[in-house]
């Protein structure tokens, strides 16, 4: 599925000629509050409902929501969920580093560790653990490392991420202040 895109530049004019501009950031709530495009509401992929999207979007059913992550490829994700129901988007090229990168204004608030760093640190402590105890306890606790493996595998030639969606949904990634996130937890 081919999914629109445009360029921070491009979405940036869009909001200064004071046309309609719907942005929905699909990060966590926590890469949310770390940085993000000022006029951006917060709708995390993982609680992502495509029907109540198009809902709350049925007095402007022809102009396209924009969609921004960090670096595209969730954005991409969420719309071709998006597309399927029906709904008019667009991708933002290069996400919210692709904004900041153009000296676009973003609001900043607490640093946190990012969702694709704690993928990486979760796989690499899974893979060595399997490893270890592979080597030290039963040589079947290498299946951990394979599994792990083919995770990553699969994330890297589908751009879905089950670990990544699963890290979204722990504790350390929600905010208990809706303020900072424009009223998602």
């Amino acid at each position: 599925m081919t999914v629109p895109t445009v360029t921070p530049r491009q979405l940036a004019d869009l909001r200064s000629a004071d046309r309609p501009v719907d942005l929905i950031d699909v990060r966590t709530p926590v890469e949310f509050r770390e940085v993000h495009v000022p006029f951006a509401r917060n709708v995390p992929l993982d609680r992502l409902d495509p029907a109540a999207v198009r809902a709350g979007r049925a007095a402007q059913p022809k102009e396209p929501l924009y969609v921004i992550c960090r670096s595209g490829g969730r954005g991409r994700q969420a719309c071709e969920k998006l597309l399927a129901a029906g709904l008019v988007v667009c991708n933002v090229e290069g996400g919210t580093q692709a904004w900041a990168d153009a000296g676009l204004p973003v609001v900043r608030g607490k640093k946190a560790v990012s969702l694709e760093q704690q993928v990486r640190v979760a796989a690499g402590l899974l893979v060595l653990l399997g490893a270890a105890l592979g080597w030290l306890v039963h040589p079947g606790f290498v299946g951990l490392s394979a599994f792990v493996g083919a995770g990553l595998v699969f994330a890297g030639v589908t751009g879905a991420c089950g670990m990544g969606l699963l890290l979204a949904r722990m504790p350390w990634n929600r905010v208990t202040d809706p303020a900072a996130t424009g009223g998602v937890r």
